[in-house]
């Protein structure tokens, strides 16, 4: 029985160091795998950063964009408004005692510039004080004139017109950053 018992001690002996050995090597592959596990967590957290980070640029961005469009609008909306604000202006200037004078001046630059003038063109309602401001030649009324006169030379084929609307246009661009800035206070 000696001889039993030592077998099964052998046997136990023998389960232990194997069960011992598969503990270890259990314990190494978990350990792995909580190895492999934690390094995809990190990876994938990483990658959610880089997401995260990425969207909040891409929300940044459009929200800049927006804000820009926003303030785009407003300027050209606010522009808009200040050159409608100006046109009434420039409407009731005709209506001004001082308007002969403006109105003589434009006449003056515009017969410098075509010194052959065969006539003069002006909105009707300011026909009479052009009569009185010109007397070589004749004076045509022009509803398409606002503000100012039309000067014709050579049966209609040249001339120059010089209004106060027309020269408002020709510094929109250089009045534009201004009136921006103004409005932008």
């Amino acid at each position: 029985m000696a001889l039993d018992k030592l077998l099964e001690n052998e046997a136990h002996s023998e389960i232990e160091r194997i069960r011992a050995e598969a503990r270890d090597r259990a314990g190494q592959i978990l350990a792995e795998a909580q190895e492999r596990a934690q390094a995809m967590i990190e990876s994938r957290t990483r990658a959610l950063e880089t997401q995260r980070q990425a969207g909040i640029v891409r929300a940044r961005s459009a929200a800049d964009l927006e804000l820009n469009a926003a303030r785009l609008t407003a300027s050209e909306s606010g522009m808009t408004q200040v050159y409608a604000l100006v046109d009434q202006h420039l409407d009731q200037i005709t209506q001004a005692p001082e308007y002969r004078d403006i109105l003589a001046r434009l006449i003056y630059q515009a017969r410098e510039v075509v010194t052959d003038a065969e006539s003069v063109e002006v909105n009707p309602a300011e026909a009479q004080l052009a009569r009185e401001l010109v007397h070589d030649i004749p004076v045509r009324e022009n509803p398409s004139i606002r503000g100012g006169v039309r000067v014709v030379a050579r049966g209609g084929k040249s001339g120059i017109t010089n209004t106060l609307g027309g020269r408002l246009e020709r510094v929109k661009g250089e009045l534009a950053p201004q009136i921006s800035r103004i409005l932008a206070e």
